[in-house]
């Protein structure tokens, strides 16, 4: 009979890329940086949340840790590296330790860190901390059906588009969303590696020429 491997354990860890750090969420560390960034409308324009007050933020962030307290999320503080200052916030969710499968999302920037490497990076970080460390089979994402700039980031580092739920959840509103999935697996994780590195020196070359 075949062996399986025991499940893995989540737990908080500071991932340190060149750009971007993500520290394990603290309410008391986080919560002030993070609102100073948080309450731009256009952040939440497509999520199922909604984050317009300080105590808004609050309650989305003790969220996520009541969740981490329970085995099912291990939630981020995304840092610039070169300033120290908060760039944005993301997570792993929807933990299946037994199955091996986890999904990254909940993720936001602050407008001032879009389009640069710091989201690209953290993605290479947890795609990295989720194949190599814990070792998982799978890693998902999804966004709503509508939102069309977070469809193009999936499928330009290599996830696949696996299909739509439809009138999949509610948003904090009511409102009904139907919800895109893509997915990693194990097998595709070296070539999304490779292209994820590019995609940074790309930046990096960019950068430096201009």
């Amino acid at each position: 009979m075949p062996s399986i491997a025991p499940a893995f354990i989540p737990a908080p860890a500071t991932l340190t890329g060149e750009w971007v750090r993500l520290e394990p969420l603290s309410l008391e560390r986080h919560l002030d940086p993070l609102a100073a960034i948080a309450l731009d409308p256009d952040l939440w324009r497509w999520t199922l949340n909604v984050v317009e007050t300080k105590e808004d933020l609050r309650r989305y962030l003790e969220e996520a840790l009541r969740e981490q307290a329970e085995g099912r999320s291990v939630p981020f503080a995304t840092i610039h590296a070169a300033s120290g200052r908060a760039a944005g916030c993301t997570r792993f969710g929807n933990i299946e330790t037994r199955h091996r499968r986890v999904e990254i999302g909940w993720t936001w920037v602050g407008r001032e860190f879009q389009r640069t490497r710091v989201n690209t990076e953290a993605k290479l970080l947890m795609l990295r901390h989720a194949f190599e460390t814990w070792g998982c089979q799978r890693v998902e994402l999804k966004t709503n059906v509508l939102n069309e700039r977070s469809r193009n980031a999936m499928l330009r580092i290599g996830a696949k588009e696996e299909g739509v739920l439809r009138k999949h959840a509610l948003s904090d509103r009511g409102v009904p969303r139907d919800t895109v999935y893509f997915s990693i697996i194990e097998d595709e994780w070296p070539s999304v590696k490779a292209r994820l590195t590019a995609m940074l020196a790309e930046h990096r070359g960019q950068k430096e020429g201009a």
